[in-house]
């Protein structure tokens, strides 16, 4: 399969302007904007035929130019990712079979988990995404984000066959005592998708469920398309967005355990 990798960034985050410049120290005491780590991410995923970043504001483009990357401009009309990365799609000359957004916001994410990704794009497939089942770490920070009142990561609830049948920035289900807790499992910020579901997605209106939540993946449960939850291992590395200031040392805790530049 030909796939391409669309890195959406833009600086006018609700929760935290200017996100995708924010600087982030790896192990060895080296910055580097947030941005840069999730380009590096996408670099070391196997099998991937291009890497772009996708974004409508210029300092967030001369940034990623001063690194190496491949730039596409795209609109400030488009209300999530996956708009922007439909915009991506149509100025490319010709459609990869898979198209990845990996968020810019996800900077641990491990190579591992595109890779099934995209083994999971099968015939028949529409859409998938990542699933990672919570350890206590990520867990607890879960839970300690809402009761401080700050959003953090999005969980996932599927069905048997692994089709999603939620996504929500609360913890479902309910955790009422982290000590036995039940099975949470966490979204990775990751979507494949064929060329035809990302431009059917580009058409359809924001519904009720997409909009109370901020979550763009349920657009597609809100117009019947289904998602594939593709379960990851972690392989001991806690992931973790950067969703609000207090991520930044969370995220830099995790490049110093890892040993990441």
């Amino acid at each position: 399969m030909s796939v391409v990798v669309f890195i959406p960034a833009r600086y006018a985050s609700t929760r935290y302007p200017g996100k995708p410049l924010v600087e982030l120290t790896g192990a060895a005491g080296e910055k580097k904007i947030l941005i840069q780590r999730a380009w590096e991410a996408a670099k070391g995923v196997s099998g991937i035929d291009r890497v772009y970043v996708l974004t409508d504001d210029d300092r967030i483009a001369e940034a990623a130019h001063g690194f190496g990357a491949e730039v596409l401009m795209t609109s400030p009309k488009a209300r999530n990712g996956t708009e922007r990365c439909a915009e991506g799609l149509a100025q490319l000359e010709v459609d990869p079979d898979v198209v990845v957004n990996l968020q810019g916001d996800a900077p641990l994410t491990p190579h591992w988990f595109v890779e099934a990704l995209v083994a999971a794009m099968q015939p028949g497939v529409e859409m998938a995404t990542p699933v990672l089942r919570c350890d206590h770490e990520t867990l607890s920070n879960f839970v300690t984000d809402r009761q401080a009142g700050r959003v953090g990561g999005t969980t996932a609830v599927m069905r048997a066959d692994r089709s999603a049948l939620y996504f929500s920035k609360e913890v479902l289900p309910y955790v009422g005592n982290l000590e036995t807790p039940p099975e949470v499992w966490h979204h990775v910020g990751v979507y494949a998708y064929t060329p035809a579901a990302l431009r059917a997605y580009a058409g359809w209106e924001e519904g009720p469920l997409e909009r109370a939540e901020g979550l763009e993946q349920l657009r597609f449960l809100e117009n019947g398309t289904p998602i594939t939850c593709v379960p990851v291992e972690g392989k001991g590395r806690v992931f973790w967005e950067l969703n609000n200031p207090v991520d930044v040392a969370r995220i830099e805790e995790v490049l110093k355990r890892e040993g990441i530049a």
